[in-house]
């Protein structure tokens, strides 16, 4: 159980970093456009909340639906390549290179495919492809980690590929792929605003357009408010994740770590 001074500790250098940004913009009369004062960032955010909340809910939507395509085609090709070694070798390059592609090199490609009548689409899969590689890699090591004593016994009684992967690699995987999930989850948020950044389109109205927006009119306040709903979002999901960790450490009795 937490003690009330770790509970404290972060909100308090949250207040102390605040009241010195409020106190040294007011000091030294910032102009608001380059930097505002969080004061204003406040009177933002209250004025600006119905626009940004339906904003961050189309982002956090699109971030939602990539991280769920990345969990089924990360999760289900690691699946498949972790039962022959030649395919896990053939198709591991492929998917770091996947990885280290920029997503604004491929973003044209995506909205040729999808059309700029389908920005949403072209959004999701751009997010999708960023966040799917820490999935697979998750998966991949997590069922490659199953203890080789283990997998002796299992083969000295005959268990079918099937039940090895139930009984052995799956069980062995978990922490591996709540790891994997925790990164893929900050990093479809970031995808889903990159992507829509890339596109070019307003079409899908979420929160990297609202930041556009904000930039281009010099409203620094409003661009710092709909940066704040970001920060929000990406924690809310990390800590569903975390949620989702500590049910399955409950249930199964012991903590997880992926290491």
């Amino acid at each position: 159980m937490k003690r009330p001074i770790d509970i404290a500790a972060p909100w308090l250098l949250l207040g102390l970093l605040l009241a010195v940004w409020e106190t040294a913009c007011r000091l030294s009369h910032v102009p608001p456009y380059f930097l505002p004062p969080p004061s204003a960032v406040a009177a933002a955010l209250v004025e600006t909340a119905p626009v940004l909340a339906a904003s961050a809910a189309v982002t956090f939507g699109m971030a939602l639906q990539a991280l769920v395509v990345a969990f089924i085609v990360g999760g289900g090709l690691a699946l498949l390549v972790s039962l022959s070694r030649p395919v896990e070798t053939a198709v591991r390059p492929l998917a770091v290179a996947l990885q280290v592609t920029p997503v604004v090199a491929i973003a044209p490609l995506v909205l040729i495919w999808f059309g700029l009548d389908h920005a949403d689409r072209a959004v999701v899969a751009l997010a999708a492809a960023v966040a799917v590689f820490p999935l697979f890699s998750g998966v991949l090591t997590g069922l490659n980690s199953a203890d080789p004593d283990l997998e002796r016994l299992f083969d000295l009684y005959g268990a079918s590929p099937l039940q090895r992967l139930r009984h052995l690699r799956l069980p062995t995987a978990l922490p591996f792929v709540l790891e994997g999930l925790r990164v893929a989850v900050g990093l479809a948020v970031i995808g889903a605003v990159v992507a829509e950044f890339v596109s070019g389109s307003g079409a899908t109205q979420g929160l990297a357009w609202r930041l556009l927006e904000a930039g281009n009119r010099l409203r620094t306040a409003d661009l710092l408010a709909a940066l704040t709903w970001l920060t929000v979002m990406g924690l809310v999901l990390n800590a569903a994740v975390a949620a989702v960790e500590r049910a399955i450490a409950r249930r199964s009795g012991r903590p997880l770590a992926g290491g």
